[in-house]
This record gives C-alpha cells, sequence and structure tokens, in this order.
C-alpha cells in the first residue's frame, strides 16, 4: 500500500483484502463482543468503580476508531499495480540510501503508507522527512531532508525497487 497524494492510498489487491476483512471483522463479530463485556462489566454494579468496565469502554473506543480509519482509507483506496522499476522512488518502493555519501552506512526500507508496515522491513511514509526528501529521486541521486533538530541531511539513493511483499 503507499501513499499517492494527499487523500488517495494505492493498494494491491492483498492488501485491500486483508484491511477490508479487518473492517468486516471490527464491524461484526468484534463490536458484539465488546458490547457482551460492557454488559457483563455493567452488572458487576457501581460504574465508577468498576476498572473492567472502564477497561472495556476504552477498547470500544480503540476499536471504533481503528473502524473510522479502515473506512476513510478503504474509501480513499486505489487498487492496482505496483510502481514501475524505473530506478525513481515512488511509494510502494524498497529504497536503500548511504548516509552522507557513506555506502557502508545505509537503510534499506520500504517507502509507504503505515499502514502497510510490517515486521520484515521498515516503512516510511512519503510524507516523512525522510520519504519526502527521496521521493522522485533516482537511483545515484543525492537527496536532502531535514532532520528533527532542524539540520540538513544528505543520502545517496543506491536502489529503488518495487514492492514484492
Amino acid at each position: 500500500m503507499t501513499q499517492t497524494s494527499e487523500n488517495v492510498t494505492w493498494l494491491t489487491q492483498e492488501a485491500y483484502n486483508k484491511l477490508k476483512e479487518e473492517l468486516e471483522y471490527l464491524t461484526g463479530p468484534a463490536r458484539t463482543e465488546i458490547s457482551a463485556k460492557i454488559a457483563a462489566a455493567r452488572e458487576e454494579g457501581d460504574l465508577r468503580e468498576n476498572g473492567g468496565y472502564h477497561a472495556a469502554k476504552e477498547e470500544q473506543g480503540k476499536q471504533e476508531l481503528r473502524v473510522r480509519q479502515l473506512t476513510q482509507l478503504l474509501e480513499n483506496a486505489k487498487v492496482g499495480e505496483a510502481p514501475a522499476a524505473d530506478g525513481v522512488v515512488a511509494p510502494g518502493m524498497v529504497v536503500t540510501i548511504a548516509f552522507d555519501g557513506d555506502e557502508d552506512d545505509t537503510l534499506t526500507f520500504l517507502l509507504a503508507s503505515r499502514e502497510y508496515a510490517s515486521s520484515d522491513i521498515e516503512t516510511y511514509s512519503p510524507q516523512s522527512p525522510l520519504g519526502s526528501g527521496v521521493l522522485g529521486h533516482k537511483v545515484g541521486d543525492d537527496a536532502q531532508y531535514e532532520l528533527p533538530n532542524g539540520k540538513p541531511a544528505s543520502v545517496k539513493i543506491l536502489r529503488a525497487e518495487p514492492y514484492n511483499g
């Protein structure tokens, strides 16, 4: 999944299906489960002193937030193919960079929305300082971005290939 503009998110069919399944679970069985937890906690008595009730309500709030996030994401999703393998950094690509031109100090990451983050590869958003700094550059280019302390940093793009899951 990758961000292609402010409001449109590109998704592979697999990513779209996975997120749609999660949304269906959260709006169906998960809502029923949390309602049952809340009802059971209510039966225990005084709600002001009821930790189980408050925990269930907090869980419900987090769940409903996730429902809203998924709904918005899927409404703005475009299902399609991975970006072209032309060496130009774009959302949906695995990018390898060298910091300050030092080819021994490298970082490989997926340039994509946080929704696509996995434990397999580090993920940077195209809107992050590093992501926006390398976006649109070609393999071999030097790119600049701003560090959190406001200082500029330079990286060299060593590789940019479409993410294959």
